[in-house]
């Protein structure tokens, strides 16, 4: 559980006819790659705490010192868990505010990384019930959006974060002479989430290396695609982070597991190197930031084209099928 204090300031008094739900959802705000990723953990985490909670939505969210940047983007999301409006208390109105509840919740439940255990909640809610809410709260209408080819979102890493692919122009080239219709995604902290969810829920399948962007994955609908490319030393990470959501989200999940000949690590490393020959027991016990850093910062990818349409042609067959059923 994240827990947050309220500052003395808000006054929060037993004499009203409903709960509220007191959490600070912008604790996270640049800790990851991208500021959308943490709050959509988050708003996860919120879900899963209203459901164990508050199943009946009825409740409020109170959002303590909101980013001024976090709320346009995340006040859809808010919406769609409670009946009642959402209260944002800010420290400069705080000390002339009362708001009255019969009960307080501080903090978010979690059960894991991008996880949401069925049995654990008293309504058996899923991931997949996650996903219908950020539908009800961004009211997608996908009629507009048919394809006459399976849609694959490429997520696209550049910069120096670590983790690009470096042939991505070949890689994309290769992907459409496969089939697909190929449409390159590159989040940043200016990506409008509605739009997002729009052109990702409108796809058959995505594609990228390991990293937050693959949150995304929850705005996919259940049935579609996901290939997730593993670059090296990270397998043990990415099973947790994003194949174990996959499935919960009921998505063909498939990965592509970066060889040490793709990795532009043997450019700074001897093949005979732990770091290459085997990260796991390079990594041992003490996975500290040095080591991780390695492998999540250090290391892009150069795939190998011709390997890599082995396994996108399999995954074409699954998008297919899926755009054939589901449009």
């Amino acid at each position: 559980m994240v827990m947050k204090t309220i500052p003395k300031s808000y006054t929060v008094a037993a004499v009203a006819s409903f709960i509220v739900l007191v959490t600070y959802l912008a604790l996270f705000s640049s800790v990851s790659d991208l500021r959308l990723i943490p709050s959509l953990s988050s708003s996860q985490g919120l879900f899963i705490t209203a459901n164990s909670i508050y199943p009946n939505r009825d409740f409020t969210v109170v959002v303590v010192n909101p980013k001024e940047w976090w709320m346009p983007r995340y006040m859809d999301v808010l919406g769609a868990f409670s009946k009642h409006k959402t209260i944002l208390l800010e420290n400069e109105n705080a000390s002339s505010i009362t708001h009255c509840f019969t009960s307080a919740f501080v903090g978010l439940i979690s059960h894991g990384p991008m996880l949401i255990d069925p049995i654990r909640l008293p309504n058996s809610k899923s991931l997949v019930d996650f996903h219908n809410l950020l539908d009800k709260a961004y009211n997608t209408n996908l009629s507009t959006l048919k394809s006459q080819k399976p849609r694959l979102i490429l997520v696209s890493r550049y910069g120096n974060v670590g983790r690009v692919i470096l042939n991505e122009k070949h890689i994309k080239e290769m992907l459409e002479d496969v089939g697909f219709e190929v449409i390159i995604f590159r989040p940043s902290k200016t990506t409008s989430l509605k739009e997002a969810y729009k052109l990702i829920k409108s796809s058959h399948g995505m594609v990228g290396v390991h990293g937050a962007a693959l949150t995304h994955l929850l705005f996919l609908r259940p049935g579609s695609v996901l290939v997730q490319i593993v670059p090296l030393g990270l397998g043990w990470v990415a099973k947790t982070c994003f194949e174990y959501p996959a499935k919960g989200m009921e998505l063909e999940y498939t990965e592509y597991r970066v060889n040490v000949g793709e990795s532009s690590l043997v450019e700074k490393y001897s093949k005979d190197d732990l770091v290459l020959k085997d990260p796991i027991a390079y990594r041992g016990v003490d996975w500290n930031a040095t080591k991780m850093n390695l492998y999540l910062k250090e290391q892009d990818v150069r795939l190998d084209v011709n390997r890599f349409r082995e396994h996108m042609n399999k995954a074409y067959e699954k998008a297919k099928t899926f755009m054939d059923i589901d449009g």
